[in-house]
């Protein structure tokens, strides 16, 4: 027979497994009734948590990690809040630690977040795994992936499929007659970086477009490789009549240096940023996105941190992707005698 879990515990009770486990961690911030539904699913479940765990853990500080890769980014930021939000209305208060996408920078937040014995961590890594995030597993401290995993750390994790929006993005832009899409990816030492270009390529090839090297601009996920990209592919010989920026922050650097050249979005170029920032869809021409859950994913992460904290090895999710066409991509692309000359 299948060893029971929490997730069994909480279906039984008719509970979130966060409740469940906040129950049994004797949490204060749970309702009677709760605290009876989960008592009840325990005796007749034999529920019985993980004791090693739990000895490894014979100290509780009521607060968990929370590392970004820069808190700048808008799509970081809201990740921040959500999770900040989830983890006090589960008892526990949340130390924010930046990044700043440097490795570096990284290991300090780790190395302190480990010495100030917070009750788990969540983190979007940097790097091969190595140093603090291999600490973290070796010390068995409660870890949770949120957005980026490291291949060969086995650790529960919360990410996107961003293949499916990014395959929309290309097709939905190649309808339009855009046979040359450029496209600004992110460092490929990250997993998001790497696996949203392989996905970009793959797109590129099933909307039977040729395959140009030249149309790609590798940034570093911040707002200078955005205007950096722009400033790279645009000045080609045969530049892009289409841009694809594979995180909010370059996209945010992708528009400011679009309007300091005076090109419109919408006509001149077309623009589509992945990440759905809310101020997007405020912008004039509305900015077409590829949309996936900020709210969802910090929500899960949450979720599956508390669950690795009671004991239990809960399994990875991955969270859908979609376009949504707004007016910087909704027109089709205008004859070359008709555009506006390239600026440089």
């Amino acid at each position: 027979m299948a060893d029971i879990t929490i997730k069994d515990v909480a279906a039984l009770a008719g509970v979130s497994a966060a409740t469940a486990s906040r129950v049994l961690s004797g949490n204060p911030a749970t309702s009677p009734h709760a605290r009876a539904q989960v008592a009840a699913a325990v005796t007749e479940l034999d529920y019985r948590p993980n004791a090693q765990a739990r000895a490894l853990r014979s100290t509780r500080s009521d607060s968990i990690g929370l590392l970004v890769p820069d808190v700048r980014n808008p799509f970081f930021a809201d990740l921040a809040h959500t999770v900040e939000q989830a983890a006090l209305s589960a008892g526990y208060v949340t130390l924010l630690g930046n990044a700043n996408e440097q490795k570096e920078q990284q290991e300090r937040y780790l190395g302190t977040l480990i010495s100030r014995r917070v009750d788990g961590i969540i983190v979007a890594p940097l790097g091969d795994g190595a140093g603090s995030i291999r600490a973290l597993i070796d010390r068995e401290i409660p870890t949770v992936f949120v957005d980026r995993t490291v291949e060969g750390i086995a650790v529960p994790s919360v990410t996107t499929d961003s293949e499916a929006g990014i395959r929309q993005a290309v097709a939905h832009l190649a309808s339009l007659g855009h046979t040359r899409i450029g496209y600004i990816s992110g460092p490929q030492a990250t997993s998001t970086g790497h696996d949203r270009f392989a996905a970009f390529t793959t797109a590129v090839a099933e909307a039977g477009l040729r395959h140009d090297p030249d149309l790609v601009y590798f940034g570093d996920f911040q707002a200078g490789s955005g205007s950096a990209g722009v400033h790279a592919l645009l000045g080609l010989n045969d530049p892009p009549t289409a841009l694809l920026a594979a995180d909010s922050l370059m996209a945010v650097g992708a528009i400011a240096i679009l309007h300091k050249l005076g090109l419109r979005i919408g006509t001149d170029i077309a623009l589509v940023a992945f990440d759905d920032i809310e101020w997007f869809a405020l912008l004039n021409p509305a900015l077409s996105v590829i949309s996936h859950s900020v709210e969802d994913m910090g929500r899960i992460a949450v979720e599956l941190l508390l669950q690795v904290i009671a004991g239990d090895t809960p399994q990875s999710v991955v969270l859908p992707s979609e376009l949504v066409v707004r007016a910087s991509s909704a027109s089709p692309i205008l004859p070359a005698s008709r555009r506006r000359k390239k600026l440089t």
